[in-house]
């Protein structure tokens, strides 16, 4: 019993000597490392400017066939939906009656001229009055009047091509009765080569384009024209590239845009008039865009485009951006972002504001050129990852 009170301290000893070395370990286990994240440095580049837009085909020019006096429809000498050219015969309407009135034109006009040339011999000599010389020569001016007339007439009977193009299908056949002045077209032309595109673009985006070809923030694709490319109905590109006419002096109250005009050749007739299609306008050049990965643009709740960048301190900043439209699997950034910047587009999950990491480079962008750029309401997968 008297070795009680050895042991107790003994026990005591072993146990504090425990807590202590416990407590060493603790104190001497290393800190986490800090998180590693994939990161994009930004580099400015030159980006044409391109707006999608979308239009319909319509014909260079459109002439619509009538006659220009009456009668019954002899001949028809087109092929219906072929290629006519200006100033081909199309129809030949009876030409009987004109011929005849054209005869008596001419024979009235030599009765006229035969006594006014007489007249003029006899005036001279006093023979006749001066009214009846007059007279002869006024009687003489009026046939050479209805023989010209007469003659148009008879011209008219042939009906020609007005303009070169395709011909569509004739309202008419042999035996039909036409009439000068009819409301119906008797055939219709459309020349097809070259073709006009119209497209509309919202007049917001016309009014900020202006804003920033005048700041210098962009620079103009053309002289006097912007070239276009187009996009058939069935996701097919048009081979050949087309420039920009004109764009309309109002707005639209409607619907809040304006008209652009675009002019394509059409030497295969490829293109048809009433065609749906997708136009791409080179709108102007920015020499030095900012183009971000959408790996790393997220949206906060009220849906402004953010971003999380690695400062010079290796700490996570929070950026907000101005992001009006995609260039392919990219943004285009106006304001939030500049050169340099060091982009997160891995790991965003395991970082936040303020956290110091490990940037590597980043693994999951892929390097591509610029696509077309489209707006940011029409872009599809605009948010990050």
């Amino acid at each position: 019993m008297q070795f009680k009170p050895a042991v107790t301290a003994l026990v005591t000893a072993v146990a504090l000597a425990s807590l202590l070395s416990g407590c060493k370990k603790e104190e001497a286990a290393p800190a986490a490392p800090p998180p590693q994240v994939g990161v994009v440095t930004l580099q400015p580049q030159a980006f044409t400017l391109t707006s999608e837009l979308p239009g319909r085909t319509s014909a260079f020019r459109v002439a619509e066939v009538r006659p220009q006096v009456n009668g019954i429809i002899l001949k028809r000498l087109f092929k219906e939906g072929g290629d006519v050219k200006a100033g081909q015969q199309l129809y030949q309407i009876d030409p009987a009656v004109y011929e005849a009135t054209l005869k008596s034109a001419e024979a009235n006009l030599r009765s006229t001229k035969s006594i006014s040339d007489r007249y003029k011999q006899l005036v001279d000599e006093q023979a006749v009055s001066r009214q009846e010389y007059d007279t002869a020569v006024s009687n003489r001016m009026e046939s050479e009047a209805s023989l010209q007339s007469a003659q148009i007439n008879v011209r008219y009977t042939k009906v020609y091509a007005p303009i070169s193009g395709r011909i569509g299908r004739s309202s008419v056949t042999e035996g039909a009765l036409v009439n000068n002045g009819q409301t119906d077209a008797m055939a219709t032309i459309q020349q097809l080569d070259p073709i006009y595109v119209d497209v509309t673009q919202s007049s917001v985006e016309l009014l900020e384009l202006r804003r920033e070809l005048e700041s210098g923030r962009l620079q103009k694709s053309g002289e006097n024209s912007a070239a276009v490319k187009l996009t058939l109905e069935d996701g097919s590109q048009y081979k050949l590239d087309g420039k920009l006419e004109f764009s309309e002096v109002s707005v639209d109250p409607t619907t809040g845009s304006v008209t652009l005009r675009a002019v394509f050749p059409n030497p295969d007739h490829t293109l048809l008039p009433g065609m749906f299609v997708r136009a791409q306008l080179q709108a102007g050049v920015n020499a030095a865009a900012i183009l971000a990965p959408q790996q790393g643009v997220t949206r906060d709740l009220k849906g402004t485009p953010t971003a999380l960048v690695v400062g010079a301190d290796n700490k996570v900043e929070l950026r907000q951006l101005k992001a009006s439209r995609t260039v392919g699997s990219q943004w285009l950034i106006e304001d939030g972002l500049k050169a340099g910047d060091r982009l997160i587009t891995e790991g965003l999950q395991y970082v936040r504001p303020g956290v110091q990491v490990n940037p590597t480079e980043a693994t999951n962008v892929a390097k591509k050129n610029p696509a077309p750029a489209q707006p940011a309401d029409k872009a599809a997968g605009g948010k990050g990852e």
